[in-house]
Formats: structure tokens, sequence, C-alpha cells
């Protein structure tokens, strides 16, 4: 009797297991169990709900740019190509209309023919590392003094084709500055301008509105400035007229042709010089 009562409770609880026992064996090799099974289940629900949860700017946004939107709005590394140390943003489009944010340790920008209209103080002032920078081709109107003020390593600047009518302050190392094809006049380059500039090797301010010659520093080799409206020169001009021994022997090159000024009136103003400036003489 005891026997016959335990056969009966024992039995179908074997017969479960050797069902279970027997769907396991009969699994593709590398199949989860039935138990593992239902763990993976119980998981991959949690991962569900989980990122449900996610804020909306968790998700990625797989949506198209639209047409006439804002470059502003774009990663720049999207829109430019970035390499090691050297940012490219040309003729970006959508259209750049801001100096973009820039990668720490940029040393080279080139943002050349885009619609930028205005640098800030604040556009570079965490890229300190920047050694050259050309932003030809804008449509650059306005820059704030001291927008390249803290950029001490800054060695070549190019602001030509823009719409500038002043010039801001710039840092001193500069060994090349390119103003060309602007809208400078003499009151908007101020008299010291370029007076700090003692490495200042290059001096473009052709194709301007200038009436008279800028300071120049010593240390330049090459200056441009055809094409203003300068009407005359002096012996202080380009030398000095305290000092009858003084030479200009590192000024190879001035071209000063296309202005009203008629240079043969001054040959005392090029005694210190070893080439004669280019321009009109008769």
């Amino acid at each position: 009797m005891k026997t016959l009562l335990l056969t009966c409770v024992l039995l179908p609880w074997l017969l479960v297991a050797s069902a279970r026992r027997s769907e396991d064996q009969q699994l593709i090799p590398g199949a989860l169990t039935g138990r593992q099974l239902g763990g993976y289940f119980t998981d991959h629900l949690k991962s569900r709900r989980a990122r449900r949860a996610l804020p909306p700017a968790d998700e990625p946004d797989d949506s198209p740019i639209p047409d006439g939107g804002d470059a502003a709005d774009l990663p720049t590394c999207l829109l430019c190509v970035c390499l090691t140390g050297s940012v490219y943003c040309e003729e970006v489009s959508p259209d750049m209309k801001t100096v973009p944010t820039l990668p720490k340790e940029t040393a080279y920008l080139y943002a050349r023919f885009n619609k930028i209209k205005k640098i800030s103080t604040k556009d570079f002032a965490n890229t300190l590392t920047l050694k050259r920078i050309d932003l030809t081709g804008n449509m650059i109107s306005e820059i704030e003094d001291g927008a390249f003020s803290k950029l001490s390593l800054l060695e070549e600047l190019s602001l030509a084709e823009n719409r500038l009518v002043k010039l801001p302050m710039l840092p001193t190392k500069l060994t090349s500055f390119n103003a060309n094809y602007n809208l400078l006049k003499t009151k908007g380059v101020k008299a010291n301008a370029f007076k700090k500039l003692t490495k200042l090797m290059n001096l473009f301010l052709a194709d301007n509105q200038l009436e008279a010659v800028p300071h120049i520093p010593e240390s330049v080799r090459i200056l441009h400035l055809q094409n203003n409206n300068i009407t005359d020169v002096n012996i202080d001009t380009f030398c000095r007229s305290n000092d009858t021994y003084y030479l200009r022997p590192s000024l190879s090159e001035v071209r000063m042709d296309g202005n009203p000024v008629l240079l043969s009136k001054y040959p005392d103003s090029f005694t210190c010089m070893k080439v004669l400036p280019v321009g009109r003489y008769r």
C-alpha cells in the first residue's frame, strides 16, 4: 500500500523531468535551454524598458538636415575636414556664418570662402594653440579688439578679401599678415598697429583705400601697398630723417604701383633702401 502511494506521487514528477531532459537534448548545439531562455527574455525585457526610459537627447537622430539649415547647428568635423592639428572649412554648405568651434590642439584653421561676418573675442578664446588662421574670402566687417590678443603662438593671419574698415589689435609674434582687398582707410589703421610686431616679415595691404603708408616694422621684407589712395611719402616713411647712416637691407620688395603718389618727387625717401619701390616715377 505504501509502495503504491509513493509511486502515484513520484511518477508525474519523473515524467516531467524526463520530458525536460529530452527537450534539452534535442536543442541545436549552442542553443539556450528552457531555463536559460526564460532568463534571456527577462533580461531582454529589462533592457528594452531601460532604453525606453532614456531621455530623448540620448537617442540617435537620423532625420535629414533641412535645406537652408545653419552650419552652427552641426559639429565642426562633420562640416569640415579635421586632420591632426588642422581644420579645413572651405565653401561650407549650409552657409557658415560664424567661426566654428574648433577641436582642442588645433594649430591651423582654413575657413576660406564662407559667409563669416564678425570675429568676436570668444571665437578663439579656447584655442590658444593656433599658429595659422586663414579667413580669406568671407564677409567680415567687424573684428572685436582682443579677438586675437591671446593667441601668443599665432604666426600667420590672412583676412584678405573681406569688408574690413579697421584693423584689430594683432598678436606680436606674427610673421605674415594679409589684409589685401578690404575697405581699409588710414583712419582705420592705428599708428602703432604694426609697431610691436618685431617678427613681421610679410605685410600685404594692397587694394584698399589707404591715404598714407603706415608704420613699417624693421623686420619687414615684403611690403605690398599697391592700388590704394596714397598721395605722398616722406623721408621718415621708410628711412630716418635724423640718421643719415640708417639702412634697411631687409626690405627687399615694396610695391606702391596703382597709387596717386609720384615717387620721383621724393628721392630722399628711399636712400636707406637697397631697392626702389615699384610705382609711378613720371
